[in-house]
């Protein structure tokens, strides 16, 4: 029988900070492949000198990104990292024992997130599991999710025990930055959904998302980052329904000015 072979396979896109690290991290794989959109930094340079493959390909979204590296990789088996994650011996062991035994299509994998330098035990980023190691030919991503990433598995999926080491926001400006990323996007969901929120909706869904982080996900066992990230996000939650509110009204008052001009 012919042994699966696994291919790692990293997208970077000015990742010089992290590429190394990660590259080494994932040497036990067959392959270990970056995927990267054009970076003006050195991480096709650093990515080639830790013993990676280096292809690169313009970005679009990240579902796309994704689909093009699982056609693009000779694979049975492609296990998807971050450039800022870190696989552990111990992590490497399992996934190379579950895809000897090939006993499922696809594998969910925990992380742990280092925020702000504290490594979370709850407040919904632990165990934070990730559909991440895949067999090739059974899997693609639903090219409508440009950003949160979902990956349609045919057949069975199970999950691992150990975790990727995620480092995540490492600074509050870095928190920042990555949450307006997202904000644009979230907002079209909801705008694409018909969510018409009300005056009181933006402070009530900022205020339930805190107790559901803080409460109903034990945000309270990360202590002070659990509190402070429980707030942060229900922060935006609330930007994220003022931002609907708003273009709703933009719309309704442009309605109304243009059935005016034609009264």
């Amino acid at each position: 029988m012919t042994q699966a072979i696994l291919a790692a396979v990293v997208l970077t896109l000015n990742e010089a900070q992290h590429i190394q690290a990660c590259v080494e991290s994932l040497a036990w794989a067959d392959k270990v492949v970056v995927v990267d959109s054009h970076s003006s930094d050195d991480t096709r340079r650093l990515a080639k000198e830790a013993g990676a493959d280096v292809v690169e390909r313009t970005f679009e979204n990240y579902a796309q990104q994704r689909n093009a590296a699982l056609a693009a990789v000779s694979a049975d088996w492609v296990m998807f990292v971050d450039a800022d994650e870190r696989a552990t011996p111990a992590l490497a062991q399992e996934v190379l024992t579950v895809v000897a035994t090939g006993s499922r299509s696809g594998w969910w994998i925990p992380r742990h997130n280092h925020i702000f330098g504290h490594r979370m035990r709850a407040t919904g980023w632990y165990p934070d599991y990730q559909l991440r190691l895949m067999r090739r030919e059974t899997a693609h991503y639903d090219e409508d999710r440009h950003v949160h990433e979902l990956v349609v598995i045919d057949g069975e999926t199970g999950h691992l025990t150990h975790p990727l080491i995620h480092y995540n926001y490492e600074t509050l400006r870095h928190f920042f930055v990555k949450q307006r990323r997202y904000l644009d996007y979230d907002v079209d969901v909801l705008m694409a959904s018909g969510a018409a929120p009300r005056l009181h909706t933006p402070l009530a869904q900022g205020l339930r998302h805190v107790w559901w982080r803080f409460v109903t996900l034990q945000g309270w066992r990360d202590t002070v980052w659990g509190l402070l990230l429980s707030g942060l996000m229900g922060y935006y939650e609330m930007v994220k329904y003022l931002r609907v509110r708003r273009a709703l009204r933009s719309t309704h008052c442009s309605g109304s000015a243009s059935q005016g001009s034609d009264g």
